[in-house]
C-alpha cells in the first residue's frame, strides 16, 4: 500500500511511487555516446522502465560533467521530457575506470553486441537477467562497443532480428533490452524479496 505525504507535490508524491517500482542494482551503461540528443531519449528510457541508474563514459565531453548541469541542458531536458531531474546520472572519464567501479562493487557486466567468439553469447529473451547486480553496457552510435568492455563482460546480448536491416539506433535498443531485464527482474524481487542471485547471465533452459 503505496502511502501519500499530503504536504508533498503531486509530482514529487508520483515519483515517490515510481521508486516502488524501479529495479534495484540494474544500471545501464552508454559507452562513449557521441549524439546528446541520444544521450537524452536514453535517459527517458531509463526512467521510463525503472531502471535504477545510468553510467556514460564520456571522454570527448559530450555531456556536462555533474548532474546539476545537466538538469539545466537543454537539449537534455527536451529530449528526456525532464527525465533527467529524476534520474541518477553519473559519468566516467574512461570504460577502464567505469569497469572499476563496476567490479570493485560486486557488479557483473554484459554488453550488447553481435556474437563474438569465446564469449558467452545469449539472445536476448533466452537469457537469465536476474542476478543480484547487473550493469548492462551500450556502445557507441558508430563503433559499437569497445574491446575492453567487451573482454571484461560476462556475456554478450544480442537482440534477433530478421531483416535485411540488422542494426538498431542506440535509443531503440536500449528501449527494447532494458525492457525485457527490467520485466524479468521486477518479476523475480516481487517472488524472491529475499534472494539473492549472484550466477552470471545464462540461457533459460
Amino acid at each position: 500500500m503505496i502511502r501519500i505525504d499530503p504536504t508533498k507535490s503531486s509530482l514529487r508524491q508520483k515519483a515517490d511511487a515510481a521508486k516502488l517500482g524501479r529495479c534495484k542494482y540494474l544500471i545501464a551503461v552508454l559507452e562513449e555516446p557521441s549524439d546528446p540528443k541520444n544521450i537524452g531519449t536514453v535517459i527517458r528510457n531509463v526512467n521510463a522502465l525503472g531502471v535504477e541508474k545510468l553510467y556514460i563514459v564520456d571522454s570527448k565531453r559530450v555531456i556536462p560533467t555533474s548532474w546539476e548541469s545537466m538538469r539545466g541542458n537543454k537539449t537534455l531536458l527536451k529530449t528526456s521530457v525532464s527525465g533527467v531531474k529524476w534520474s541518477f546520472v553519473k559519468k566516467f572519464k574512461t570504460t577502464e575506470e567505469c569497469l572499476d567501479h563496476l567490479e570493485k562493487n560486486g557488479y557483473t557486466s554484459v554488453v550488447t553486441s553481435p556474437h563474438i567468439k569465446g564469449k558467452t553469447n545469449v539472445i536476448l529473451q533466452d537469457g537469465d537477467f536476474t542476478q543480484d547486480k547487473l550493469a548492462v553496457w551500450f556502445g557507441n552510435e558508430a563503433r559499437g562497443i569497445s574491446n575492453l568492455a567487451v573482454e571484461r563482460s560476462a556475456a554478450c546480448i544480442q537482440i534477433e532480428m530478421y531483416g535485411i536491416i540488422e542494426s538498431l539506433n542506440l535509443a531503440t535498443s536500449t528501449g527494447i533490452v532494458l525492457y525485457e531485464i527490467t520485466k524479468q527482474r521486477r518479476e523475480y524481487q516481487k517472488n524472491n524479496k529475499r534472494a539473492r542471485k549472484t550466477n552470471p547471465p545464462i540461457k533459460k533452459s
